[in-house]
């Protein structure tokens, strides 16, 4: 492809991506192909002579788009739901155009130095301590790993690790590639920790999350927090999800104790606009995370080095993309009222949905509602349950995931895509009636 097309395939490539987003309603929002269909679609060689850019977006529509489960859907409510904002998007453009490597200072110093600033932007706008140093990973599970590679380090000979059983499976596996061992503890009947059930015995760290995968509970920080202190234990605590409500004053509660933690992680990614992959770390010791990670080789030492931060020593990757730039966008043309707006809307939509559930008697609620996922269910057997989920996904009109409480089939809707509306979820609740209707008389 020759520069001189670079305008005209760009312009293009902007004009798919902002219909995407214009009709990405209508599309079914989990992708209604089978096991290996894509694959069988594509050459199996690639091509001898480059091609149009035009031959790319083609492809996209006739061969890929099928195979897209849709997670800009206003109708996707599995998982997280996610938001990649237009701020965003064009920012991953700006990225990818200058294509900065931050291995170290001198390789991108704006690199370096946004990074720093957009990290104490979101500290401040979420009420984290003042001065805890803050840098950012792809995900939740590499900044856990970061984590727990630092906690191990400040306590050696203790190989263990406590965690909720509700925690995020990415716990079990930094614990796995760390050589520790997980230690999963019981919860009460709101599904948050147990702090009497905790033994710290050799214990290095304990993970409390923010926001839990199934139900979005609130491990007791500050409980935690002192028996950890006490003991002389890691603190790490996981908000992927539930973070960035803090930047709300009315879940300030579930920021409580976070002062005494000694590392923290939210990810831009989930409920912060941000395109994929953002997530951020903080701590309050990082020369425990330098002691883990910091590695200098003598290509890339510079006469400047004790006077800049190598983000680098900070994490397992050496080389890293200008992830900042996305972050700083989103937060310069949101600010704090508009991000405040979308969280708000989607706690709302949530409570709506789950209001309808409560004045059914057909339906179930399954767990306290702190945030914007609802856990529910349909009354009556689990395997009713479980073939309720697969009839409503493959209507492709919504997608929702299931998950196990108490050893039961629990559905649950995910409100967090900023696209959606009153609309969307009174669809949701119609779909899944109108299937639950179906499945009793079939």
């Amino acid at each position: 492809m020759g520069s001189s097309t670079f305008r005209d395939d760009g312009a293009k490539a902007l004009d798919w991506a902002a219909s995407y987003l214009e009709r990405v309603g209508e599309l079914p929002v989990l992708a209604q192909v089978e096991p290996g269909e894509i694959r069988a679609r594509l050459p199996e060689a690639p091509p001898e002579r480059g091609e149009p850019f035009d031959a790319v977006l083609r492809d996209l529509d006739e061969v890929l788009l099928d195979g897209i489960t849709h997670w800009q859907s206003p109708r996707f409510f599995s998982y997280f739901a996610v938001t990649a904002s237009e701020p965003g998007i064009l920012a991953e453009l700006l990225i990818a155009a200058m294509n900065s490597v931050g291995i170290a200072w001198r390789a991108s110093p704006a690199l370096t130095e946004l990074e720093e600033v957009t990290l104490d932007w979101v500290a401040h706008l979420l009420g984290l301590p003042r001065g805890w140093h803050g840098h950012i990973e792809d995900t939740a599970s590499i900044s856990t790993i970061a984590a727990l590679a630092a906690a191990r380090g400040a306590k050696p000979g203790h190989r263990i690790v406590v965690a909720s059983e509700q925690a995020h499976s990415s716990v079990a596996k930094a614990a796995r590639l760390l050589e520790l061992e997980l230690r999963e503890a019981p919860v009460d009947d709101e599904f948050r920790l147990r702090p009497d059930a905790v033994d710290l015995t050799a214990v290095c760290a304990v993970v409390a999350t923010v926001g839990t995968t199934s139900t979005t509970s609130v491990d007791p920080v500050p409980e935690l927090a002192a028996r950890c202190r006490e003991a002389g234990v890691w603190l790490h605590v996981d908000a992927a999800y539930a973070g960035a409500a803090w930047i709300c004053p009315e879940f300030a509660w579930s920021r409580e104790g976070l002062e005494h933690a000694d590392s923290v992680l939210v990810n831009a990614h989930k409920w912060l606009l941000v395109p994929m992959d953002c997530s951020c770390l903080w701590t309050r010791r990082p020369d425990a995370f330098r002691h883990a990670f910091s590695l200098v080789p003598d290509y890339l030492r510079t006469p400047e080095q004790r006077e800049v931060t190598t983000l680098s020593d900070y994490g397992p990757a050496l080389g890293r993309r200008f992830r900042a730039l996305k972050l700083w966008a989103v937060l310069r043309c949101y600010g704090r009222e508009g991000l405040q707006e979308r969280i708000r809307e989607a706690v709302r939509l949530a409570s709506v949905f789950e209001e309808w559930v409560r004045d059914d008697s057909d339906w179930e609620l399954s767990a306290p509602r702190p945030f914007s996922v609802v856990c529910f269910r349909l009354r009556g057997a689990d395997a009713a349950n479980d073939e309720l989920v697969e009839r409503v996904n493959r209507t492709g009109e919504i997608f929702i995931s299931p998950t196990k409480l108490s050893g039961r089939t629990v559905l649950r809707l995910a409100v967090g895509n900023a696209r959606t509306t009153e609309d969307d979820i009174r669809r949701a609740w119609d779909v899944l009636r109108r299937e639950a209707a179906a499945l009793q008389t079939a």
